[in-house]
C-alpha cells in the first residue's frame, strides 16, 4: 500500500518506495506547477496512464546523463557534421509536447502524456522552467524533446522523432548545451538501451539525490532559452 496525497501533504520520504514497481512512492495530489517544483527537487516526477490517479515515483538505481559524457556515433556525427537541419529552443513547446504525446512506443498501447500532463508542462514552459530543443528539416519540425532545469539540473521528459536521428539531433546539440552552460546532469529516469548506448548509465539513488541537491541549489537562470542558442558547428 503506499500512501495518498490530499492538495496540502508533503512527499513521504524516498526510502518508502517501493522495489515494486521499482520507484513507486505516492499517488494523489495535483499537477500544479508548485508541486511539480517540489517533486523534481526532490528527485520524483509524475507517471501514469490515463484514468489513473497521479502516480509518484522515485526509482533506484537512477538512470543519467552526465553531459559531457553523450556518445556520438559515426553515423551521427556525419549527419551533426552535414548540418541539414535547424535547431531551435523553446520557440515550439507545445508541438513538441504533442508529439512526444502522440509517439508511439513499444509495449506501450497509449501514452503517459495526457491531456492533464501536456497543461501542466506548457504552464511550466510559461513560467521559464520546462524548455525544448527542436530539429526542423525543410522547415518541419522533424524531432525534438522537452524537459525541465532547475538551477544546474535538466530532467529530461521525453522525445520524438519523425525523420532518422532527429531526436539524436536535438539531444547532441542539448548535451553540447548543457555542457557550455555548466549543468552537471541529466536525469533520464529510466534505464533503457536506447539511453545507455548513448551514455547514460545507473547510479544509486542516494548518489542521485545528493548530486540533484548541489546541482538544483544554484540559482537558475530562468526564462525561455534563446531560440539560437544550442546552434552548433561540428566540423
Amino acid at each position: 500500500m503506499i500512501p495518498w496525497l490530499e492538495s496540502t501533504d508533503a512527499f513521504p520520504p524516498l526510502e518508502q518506495a517501493l522495489d515494486e514497481p521499482n520507484g513507486l512512492l505516492c499517488a494523489g495530489g495535483d499537477l500544479s506547477p508548485q508541486r511539480l517544483i517540489q517533486a523534481y527537487r526532490q528527485g520524483i516526477f509524475p507517471w501514469y496512464a490515463k484514468g489513473e490517479p497521479v502516480l509518484w515515483w522515485s526509482p533506484d538505481p537512477r538512470m543519467v546523463l552526465v553531459p559531457s559524457e553523450f556518445r556520438i556515433s559515426r553515423s551521427l556525427r556525419r549527419t551533426l557534421r552535414a548540418g541539414d537541419y535547424r535547431i531551435n529552443l523553446d520557440s515550439n513547446f507545445q508541438d513538441v509536447i504533442r508529439a512526444c504525446a502522440r509517439t508511439r512506443r513499444k509495449g506501450q498501447s497509449g501514452t503517459w502524456i495526457t491531456a492533464e500532463m501536456q497543461a501542466a508542462y506548457c504552464t511550466l514552459h510559461e513560467l521559464g522552467f520546462a524548455h525544448t530543443v527542436e530539429t526542423w528539416i525543410d522547415d518541419k519540425l522533424a524531432g525534438g524533446l522537452y524537459g525541465l532545469a532547475i538551477g544546474k539540473m535538466f530532467y529530461g521528459e521525453s522525445m520524438f522523432s519523425h525523420a532518422t536521428d532527429a531526436s539524436k539531433i536535438a539531444l547532441a546539440h542539448l548535451a553540447r548545451f548543457l555542457d557550455d552552460q555548466g549543468f552537471g546532469l541529466i536525469d533520464c529516469q529510466m534505464d533503457t538501451p536506447h539511453l545507455a548506448s548513448l551514455g547514460a548509465r545507473q547510479v544509486p539513488r542516494s548518489e542521485f539525490i545528493a548530486r540533484l541537491r548541489e546541482l538544483t541549489a544554484i540559482p537558475p537562470r530562468q526564462g525561455r532559452w534563446p531560440s539560437d542558442g544550442a546552434t552548433r558547428d561540428w566540423g
